[in-house]
């Protein structure tokens, strides 16, 4: 793995650094914006996080929603089948029973990265081209039950102290728009109110995992194809899956201003490319099965996925 350690005790995505020394889009450069509206970009910067409706083509999603469940080696139509395997222990013990899949690399979670759209979603929020994504994973999100609970939290993946510039996102691989079935949630007025907000906490608090009393959560409606994009500063989570028999879906995405000059970090997300090597960190348990080396083949890239990679230059 890099030399980034910064995350082996914080939850963030160790595929790429920690923060940017770039700063996020304030429309300075004069730039037009190419897939966000005018409405759009208000909308991200009071609340914290955007939608791109259907930015994915349901071709992909369906497809990625199929790998997950042959992944996790449950079947859709059985629910017998969906609490069976155990997966690999988590350090961070918060996501546990969480519907984290251990799965980076495949070539159906590269075709999402290097869908256009998408890169152009991410370009619109930095107001540059020369970008990497985030080697990042999946969910799926079960129902609750007895002894597979999950109760959900808020949290930040990055200490919001340090103004990270960093986004975070994923594309919704299924419907969900019933605030019973897991999926993401979040505190807006808690982004917009920090500065105020932390003068009444005490000095000790911990700067990942807020007091969200008095705030009310605000329980993100994605349909399938939707690409959420949302500033590291936004408190946020995953939501308590508490219906019957529905699950989540989503695919983690996240792109960043390339570092063409850390040779260190590209050659290794080249290097988890072409050998499917998960990131090591935190909340990143990796699968003890090693399906990605055995199972599957080496993900084809694009020219536009070879840039963001690291593999080709800007």
């Amino acid at each position: 793995m890099a030399k980034n350690k910064t995350h082996k005790a914080i939850p963030g995505n160790p595929s790429t650094s920690y923060s940017s020394k770039h700063h996020l889009n304030d429309r300075s450069n004069g730039l037009p914006l190419k897939v966000l509206t005018e409405s759009d970009w208000d909308f991200w910067i009071q609340n914290g996080y955007v939608i791109l409706r259907q930015a994915v083509p349901k071709i992909l999603t369906d497809r990625m929603s199929k790998l997950l469940w042959e992944f996790e080696e449950k079947d859709p139509a059985d629910l017998s089948t969906w609490y069976a395997r155990q997966s690999n222990e988590m350090e961070m013990k918060e996501l546990t029973n969480s519907g984290m899949v251990e799965v980076y690399n495949h070539q159906y979670l590269w075709d999402i990265r290097q869908y256009p759209k998408v890169y152009e979603a991410f370009s619109d929020i930095w107001g540059m081209e020369n970008l990497w994504v985030t080697i990042d994973r999946a969910n799926l999100n079960l129902p609750s039950r007895p002894g597979f609970e999950f109760k959900g939290f808020i949290h930040w993946d990055y200490d919001p102290e340090t103004n990270p510039q960093n986004v975070q996102g994923l594309v919704a691989l299924n419907n969900q728009d019933d605030t019973n079935v897991g999926g993401f949630q979040c505190i807006p007025e808690l982004y917009r109110n920090y500065e105020t907000w932390k003068k009444d906490q005490p000095k000790d608090r911990d700067h990942f995992k807020p007091d969200t009393s008095g705030f009310e959560l605000t329980k993100v409606k994605l349909m399938e194809g939707d690409l959420l994009i949302f500033n590291s500063k936004l408190p946020h989570g995953i939501r308590p899956n508490l219906s019957d028999n529905k699950v989540r879906m989503a695919q983690y995405i996240s792109m960043m201003p390339a570092e063409e000059d850390n040779e260190e970090m590209r050659n290794w997300r080249i290097s988890s490319w072409k050998n499917r090597i998960s990131p090591e960190g935190y909340a990143f348990p990796g699968d003890p099965r090693k399906w990605e080396q055995t199972k599957y083949p080496q993900a084809e890239l694009s020219p536009l996925g070879k840039k963001l990679l690291g593999a080709t230059p800007w």
